[in-house]
């Protein structure tokens, strides 16, 4: 699937900028030419050769911590999407074969973590269990599994309902053998493109929290609390917001493409697209060889 997706022009536009975006959260803090927490005597200072973003209301390089801020936006959103992966998809998949019991109580849990507001949620938790970026996480990642658990339990009543899964229940199958056999190859799909989407969603949970302050108390860089940062003085510097906003948007779009990618590669409609665009290309490289046979 991997190379299928990469056959589409949407599929490498996102991932050549989320690998960008990666590589700018590895190697962000190396490649920054000022200490992100050191002042200098000269705030508000526009762009120039020294200071490519010009300087913040303290006298910080903004581009220096452009870049360590980095890290912190994209750790956060994985963190989202993989609690999220993990609290959805087995309750998803266990409540199709575990009986009316379990399936009852994960979807009265799935739907009460629906109506909680995110955000006011993981305020509370936060101020509960302290504020770090961690516990933030973990509890938005919680608060968005819903997503994950809806998809798999979709894909797993999908494929529960075939032939050969009820042949293999009849035949004493374990429930752990069907999924690993049956079932999972048909709901990854589904997962991978929730799972792209949820860190893109993740990417603007992130932005939010840091911008009010919560989960990364600053003077640590986020790219959300530079936003708020610069809103503060915009009659000053009015280009401040463009870099972390673009940031932010960028990454969310190319998410948002590769989600986009993945959909139209899996399924049957997928794959019928793929075999006609092989079957035309067989046909094009071999109509050559029979006009040249057929001139001599």
């Amino acid at each position: 699937m991997v190379r299928r997706v990469l056959a589409r022009p949407a599929g490498r536009l996102g991932a050549g900028i989320l690998i960008l975006i990666a590589l700018l959260a590895i190697l962000g803090p190396v490649l920054a030419p000022h200490d992100p927490l050191g002042s200098t005597p000269d705030p508000l200072v526009g762009i120039s050769g020294q200071h490519w973003l010009g300087t913040d209301y303290l006298g910080r390089d903004v581009f220096s911590r452009l870049l360590h801020g980095s890290r912190e936006s994209v750790v956060g959103s994985v963190e989202v999407a993989l609690v999220a992966l993990v609290v959805g998809v087995i309750p998803g998949l266990l409540s199709v074969y575990l009986g009316r019991v379990f399936e009852w109580t994960a979807l009265r849990l799935a739907d009460t973590l629906i109506a909680l507001p995110f955000l006011v949620f993981a305020v509370a938790v936060t101020a509960l269990l302290g504020n770090g970026i961690t516990q933030a996480m973990l509890t938005v990642g919680v608060l968005v599994s819903p997503l994950f658990f809806r998809v798999a339990r979709a894909a797993t009543l999908t494929v529960a309902r075939s032939q050969y899964v009820e042949y293999g229940l009849i035949s004493g199958a374990s429930i752990g053998w069907i999924i690993r056999r049956h079932v999972w190859a048909k709901v990854l799909p589904p997962i991978a493109v929730a799972l792209a989407q949820t860190i893109g969603v993740g990417f603007i949970i992130v932005s939010s929290l840091t911008f009010l302050g919560i989960g990364v108390q600053p003077p640590a860089p986020t790219w959300g609390g530079l936003l708020a940062s610069d809103l503060n003085y915009l009659n000053f510097q009015p280009f401040a917001p463009i870099a972390p906003a673009a940031l932010i948007m960028a990454t969310v779009w190319a998410c948002n493409l590769l989600a986009d990618a993945i959909r139209d590669v899996s399924g049957q409609a997928g794959r019928a697209l793929t075999n006609t665009r092989r079957l035309g290309a067989r046909r094009a490289g071999g109509s050559q060889p029979v006009l040249a046979k057929g001139r001599s």
